[in-house]
């Protein structure tokens, strides 16, 4: 029941592709891109697929499927995170390291873009198996990812002890004197593997700072503004923990499980306990009611962030929508026909790229810790993060003015010109 119900909440990811496609060919027009440079972002550098067996508990034999795209490294190694899911496929990867292009560029990242992960529902096994499937797949990728080549992260379903796996598995690939030297094979590891202070909030911590500034920006307080959070794992759970930290009400949750909501306001803590002692669902909570999926995001709010899976706001339900302000947490949440329907209704939206980029942000700063040896505290990290994020919301801010565009669209102009600008100043090979 729980995977045909994420299928069901997850629209065909053609769309996904499409929309990505949509919104470059937009920005492109925009900033008049090079034709040339065009044809080579239209496309990925690399896609690969892997089928793998994994030895289950019980003695069988299971076959995965896996996936890795690399779309672009004009700026650097590529970069972007692994998940696991269900209803994972290549056009939903495609896009998904798409989006990291752009989004690793806008936040003036040494970074290109990548994506990936296994078709697979982790709930269905055990950690042994989860494990095994993991090296496996790991050690199937072999040199296709590497420190200076191309860095994956956590995603859905994947966290620190996946990352701390695929690490060791890397550099058990390794000689006794390489492995020192492949440490930040990956990003989103565990405290004592190597691991960021504060990693694990550094997404929907940045979230919350780009609610913030828009705020600011409107001359808007957070005080008692009430907001709604798709999705409650690791970037819903830390951007609600900082709204409700600055005044703010959540007044709606939902999961892959249901939907609750509390007029009065839920407490974030309250309801994380909840649901960790209720397998990760939010259902039952006992301080809010359950409400129908189909009448989530018409909950009375003046923020709603959807922080789960791509393509969550259409056009069948963006009419519903109530709040002044769309902070995506998640990649890809609204479909271009939705974003036009709630533009002409003077409805804001903070672009994914720029949004939800605090976990990449956090995530070069691991990098850079690994690669020199270095140790950072984690006072010291969020200011670091708060002042990346800031610049390019600035930067966001600046272009949408001067040329009188949507966040998104200046985000995509920004983004797309820093590409073109490396693509002129070195050419392209032969």
């Amino acid at each position: 029941m729980l995977t045909q119900e994420l299928k069901k909440k997850e629209q065909p990811k053609q769309g996904m592709l499409e929309n990505v496609m949509k919104q470059f060919n937009s920005a492109s027009e925009m900033v008049g891109l090079n034709k040339n440079i065009k044809k080579i972002l239209s496309v990925t550098n690399n896609e690969l697929i892997i089928h793998f067996p994994v030895r289950m508990d019980n003695g069988d034999v299971e076959i995965f499927k896996g996936y890795r795209v690399q779309h672009n490294n004009a700026l650097g190694p590529y970069k972007g995170g692994l998940r696991y899911h269900p209803t994972i496929d290549i056009d939903a990867v495609k896009a998904l390291a798409m989006w990291m292009t752009w989004k690793t560029s806008l936040a003036g990242l040494p970074y290109g873009g990548a994506k990936g992960g296994i078709q697979i529902d982790p709930k269905k096994y055990s950690t042994a198996e989860l494990e095994r499937i993991t090296r496996r797949f790991a050690y199937a990728l072999g040199d296709n990812i590497g420190p200076e080549h191309d860095i994956p992260a956590p995603d859905v379903n994947t966290n620190a002890q996946t990352m701390a796996w695929i690490a060791d598995t890397y550099m058990s690939t390794k000689t006794p004197s390489e492995r020192s030297k492949n440490q930040h094979v990956v990003t989103g590891k565990p405290i004592g593997s190597g691991g960021l202070e504060g990693r694990d909030r550094a997404t929907g911590f940045g979230v919350y700072l780009t609610i913030k500034y828009w705020a600011e920006h409107k001359n808007i307080s957070l005080k008692d503004k009430t907001f709604i959070v798709q999705g409650f794992g690791n970037v819903g759970y830390w951007a609600a923990h900082f709204l409700e930290q600055d005044g703010a009400k959540l007044v709606g949750v939902q999961d892959a499980y249901g939907s609750i909501s509390n007029a009065q306001g839920i407490t974030v803590e309250e309801l994380l306990n909840y649901s960790k002692a209720n397998q990760g669902s939010i259902v039952g909570y006992s301080g809010a009611s359950n409400i129908d999926k189909a009448d989530f995001f018409g909950l009375d709010c003046d923020i709603c962030v959807p922080a789960a899976l791509g393509n969550q706001i259409t056009k069948e339900n963006a009419s519903k929508i109530k709040a002044f302000l769309i902070a995506e947490g998640a990649n890809g949440p609204t479909t271009v026909e939705a974003e036009k329907l709630l533009l002409d209704r003077g409805i804001e939206i903070i672009p994914d790229i720029l949004c939800n980029s605090g976990g990449v942000i956090g995530s070069y700063f691991e990098w850079l810790q690994n690669r020199n040896g270095e140790l950072w505290e984690l006072d010291e990290i969020l200011i670091k993060l708060d002042k990346k994020l800031k610049e390019a919301f600035k930067k966001v801010l600046q272009t949408a003015t001067a040329r009188n565009l949507d966040m998104r669209s200046a985000a995509y102009v920004i983004a797309i010109e820093r590409i073109e600008k490396a693509y002129v100043q070195r050419g392209i090979f032969p």
